[in-house]
């Protein structure tokens, strides 16, 4: 099997944008809870939520104690709490209403706090072919190192785990890159939307501190 875990894959990149020190991290769309693992080890303490009950119980069985995994729909159920240091998400804005969702976030943030976002666009071939055909080569030129990592035993090889497919998905988002990008810059000033080669684009706002 030449396929792998984009997602996984992208999970380094969204923990470079988590300031250093947080004491409260919100984790949206948490899933089985892998991302919430690493928060925990640079991260005081951290609220993961999912509205999927499979996915919250598979969160608690592997977190550490310093997670604390809610199952709520964060549009109907509200937060947790407020005033995090940083929210972060992965693959899981493009599930809610844009404008939504991130007038919700921005507002749970505490003044200089980050909110860092990788979610899917929807396909735009006519200004995004470039990605898309890079994406596709680069997908099984790695999908070959990746599995010879997991024959060889010296890495995960962003293996797909178990609980993956039975993870809610969207087949096809409302919003392409350029879209996400005009919804936050009315919402965010000054936000970062940048689309990612593997299928994704990232979203970046620093609430200002004053």
């Amino acid at each position: 099997m030449l396929d792998w875990d984009h997602n996984a894959y992208y999970q380094h990149l969204l923990l470079r944008h988590v300031p250093p020190g947080c004491r409260r991290v919100l984790d949206v769309g948490c899933g089985a809870g892998g991302f919430a693992v690493q928060l925990a080890q640079r991260c005081g303490h951290v609220d993961a939520v999912d509205r999927s009950a499979a996915m919250i119980t598979e969160a608690r069985r592997r977190t550490p104690t310093n997670v604390n995994c809610v199952q709520a729909d964060v549009l109907t159920d509200g937060l947790p709490a407020s005033d995090y240091d940083a929210i972060v998400s992965i693959s899981a804005l493009h599930h809610m209403p844009l404008d939504t969702v991130l007038a919700q976030l921005a507002a749970a943030l505490r003044p200089g706090g980050v909110l860092a976002a990788i979610a899917l666009p929807r396909t735009d071939l006519r200004r995004e072919w470039p990605h898309e055909l890079a994406a596709a080569l680069a997908h099984r030129a790695l999908g070959v190192r990746f599995r010879a990592e997991r024959l060889l035993k010296i890495g995960t090889g962003f293996a797909k785990t178990p609980d993956h497919d039975v993870m809610p998905v969207v087949l096809d988002p409302r919003l392409t890159t350029r879209q996400v990008a005009a919804q936050t810059a009315e919402l965010l000033p000054c936000a970062q939307v940048r689309r990612l080669l593997f299928w994704r684009y990232l979203l970046v706002w620093q609430k200002p501190a004053a």
